[in-house]
């Protein structure tokens, strides 16, 4: 089973945080895992689940918490890339209530939510609590710093049929939170790997007077196309980033908790596939995001704490890969204490030529999972009625009710031309540009 899956998410082998992760959930009641952000922490908990889960058990088997929605679906995606034949559903505030209960109506094996949502879920008797065994809060110290304890304590209070628990971070806390109800818990912990990363280089930009603004736009110019996350402590710094960008027409999107889930959702897709190479965020993107790897992370505005800075950089040199973290100081700024090492100054060209534009577009089909629309719909309709090569299509994403495919650029205005009056499953279907 396990060989099989491995094939299924094309993985030639385990890492060692993930094999041992896999004997100790097999053989643990509760497991607490510890290991740096971007390590394969899904993965690790994932497979050794599928020990526990049947094909011939009716209700939900797994019940999985995280904090916030796009850590959610990022689970949710791995779990049907690993095609085990199992259900399984994520549940999020800003999803249709009434979709949720729907897909509920028949449960799935492996139920995923943000703790507010599970919540209302139980209160409301969506699914029987009773045939829950299996609870895993991933990264629960998260959840806690989003203030979700009193829900999180609502739903542990009503599993009372728990055969294991298991909780991920990648920072170590204290102690295990009461709420919890776990006393014994065997720990698995890989964070000493959060401190072996040399392929991390450390570099500081000073800006004239108390504006980066000027300062970040040549660092981006700089940067030369390569994949770049902005961190902001603040989300009205990211839209006042966001407008420089905009009107010197440079593809960037932003992230933050002030927008609405649709928008941030379509920000990563598009981040993800290449259609722009900035995104802009708050520490909200920090962690537990199916992002790609980073050549540069830019701390815009510092810090406020050393967990803050180290989920930041580890979006970068991930997994043996190099990455640039760039800090950015204003006049009379300082490092913070916490920063130890001597990062590198480094001085920027002026009048750098504005980066080019991104090989890829994002093309958006008004229709997805929920009007029985899936990835192969989309490719046959790309590159068969699109005269699209394989080539010149990438990463394709299909939600509830739209779909996205990144298209080579040069290649958008006659796909326009070739799909103006195309049908998807016999119907008109709106689609072109997402722009």
């Amino acid at each position: 089973m396990l060989y099989t899956v491995l094939q299924k998410l094309n993985i030639a082998a385990l890492n060692n945080m993930q094999t041992a992760a896999l004997a100790a959930i097999d053989k643990k009641r509760d497991v607490l895992l510890l290991s740096p952000t971007g390590s394969g922490k899904t993965l690790a908990f994932l497979l050794p689940l599928l020990n526990f889960l049947s094909t011939k058990t009716k209700g939900v088997q797994v019940l999985i918490l995280v904090p916030s929605r796009e850590l959610g679906l990022q689970i949710e995606q791995v779990f049907k890339q690993m095609d085990t034949g199992l259900k399984v559903n994520c549940c999020y505030g800003g999803h249709a209530v009434k979709t949720e209960k729907n897909n509920l109506i028949q449960p799935p094996a492996v139920l995923i939510g943000t703790p507010g949502r599970i919540a209302y879920h139980v209160r409301n008797e969506s699914f029987d609590v009773q045939t829950v065994k299996v609870l895993v809060l991933d990264e629960f110290d998260k959840s806690l710093e989003f203030g979700f304890e009193a829900d999180m304590t609502f739903i542990i209070q009503s599993l009372r049929n728990l055969h294991k628990n298991i909780l991920t971070s990648a920072t170590k806390m204290d102690v295990i939170p009461p709420f919890t109800g776990i006393k014994n818990i065997f720990e698995v912990n890989f964070l000493k790997d959060a401190e072996q990363k040399p392929a991390l280089k450390l570099k500081t930009v000073l800006a004239e007077g108390q504006d980066k603004l000027a300062t970040l736009f040549n660092l981006i110019c700089k940067t030369e196309n390569k994949t770049s996350l902005v961190f902001c402590n603040h989300r009205d710094a990211v839209e006042r980033i966001s407008e420089l960008l905009y009107d010197r027409q440079i593809a960037h999107g932003v992230f933050h908790g002030g927008m609405d889930q649709p928008d941030r959702e379509k920000s990563l897709i598009k981040f993800r596939n290449g259609s722009y190479h900035i995104l802009v965020t708050t520490d909200l993107a920090s962690r537990g995001l199916d992002i790609p790897e980073t050549a540069y992370v830019i701390h815009y505005q510092l810090p406020n704490s050393l967990d803050a800075y180290t989920h930041r950089n580890g979006r970068t040199a991930r997994m043996k890969a190099d990455g640039t973290a760039y800090l950015i100081l204003g006049e009379n700024e300082t490092l913070p204490k916490f920063i130890t090492d001597e990062p590198e100054i480094e001085k920027l060209p002026e009048n750098l030529p504005l980066p080019h534009p991104t090989d890829w577009v994002t093309f958006y089909v008004a229709a997805g999972k929920k009007d029985k629309v899936n990835k192969v719909d989309i490719v046959g309709l790309l590159l068969q009625k699109g005269k699209l090569d394989k080539t010149e299509l990438g990463l394709i994403e299909v939600a509830d009710h739209v779909s996205y495919a990144a298209i080579k650029r040069h290649k958008l205005t006659e796909v326009l031309r070739l799909l103006k009056d195309e049908k998807i499953k016999g119907k008109k279907i709106r689609m072109g540009l997402d722009g």
